[in-house]
């Protein structure tokens, strides 16, 4: 999408798509409190002006860049929900997430933003903790299926399944994070799914 905005004087094209995707990785390389306004506009190949005028200030193109985040980066968590078993959805989102966070960037922009976005009752972490309840919803919906199912060889809870996966997720994005290549990710994908207790 094209978007011609004023900058010191004439008009500036650029796409805004284009510069949403760039200040995702911005963002997922520093974290939103780390990404300075310079970072932005200088990656992003934008003034000051034409950042406010397509996209009002950092909060709004940070949670810009975590809805691009969702629908693109994201889809396998969908198709991870639709695995005909619990232990098919723990393989998706395991083999999804390496395949993520190996593609492009280190790490997730939802664990990195979960743990540098400033205090509690900061606006980006609310907006990250809902995101991620509601992703957390869907997951134990899953989960307590999938019991419901006959899927599982021992007695389990849905929302102990689901904070077990959601730990190694989030372990695999932060090891991604501090240089584990992929084969090492995988080795833990792998050694999930001998452990899982259930088809």
């Amino acid at each position: 999408m094209e978007m011609t905005v004023a900058a010191r004087g004439r008009p500036r094209e650029f796409d805004v798509e284009e510069a949403l995707a760039t200040a995702l990785r911005v963002f997922w390389e520093k974290g939103y409190d780390a990404a300075s306004m310079t970072d932005l506009t200088e990656a992003m190949g934008i003034t000051r002006p034409s950042l406010y005028a397509a996209f009002g200030n950092k909060e709004e193109l940070f949670k810009r860049a975590l809805d691009l985040y969702e629908s693109e980066k994201l889809a396998y968590v969908r198709n991870a929900l639709d695995a005909p078993s619990g232990r098919g959805v723990a393989q998706r989102l395991l083999e999804g997430t390496i395949q993520n966070i190996t593609s492009e960037c280190p790490g997730c922009l939802g664990v990195i933003a979960s743990i540098s976005c400033g205090g509690k009752d900061s606006p980006i972490q609310q907006d990250v903790r809902t995101r991620a309840q509601s992703s957390r919803g869907a997951m134990v919906e899953r989960m307590q299926r999938a019991i419901d199912e006959g899927d599982f060889t021992v007695p389990v809870e849905a929302e102990a399944m689901t904070q077990y996966l959601t730990a190694l997720l989030q372990g695999i994005s932060v090891q991604a994070g501090a240089g584990a290549s992929r084969e090492q990710l995988q080795q833990v994908a792998d050694a999930t799914l001998a452990v899982w207790p259930g088809r």
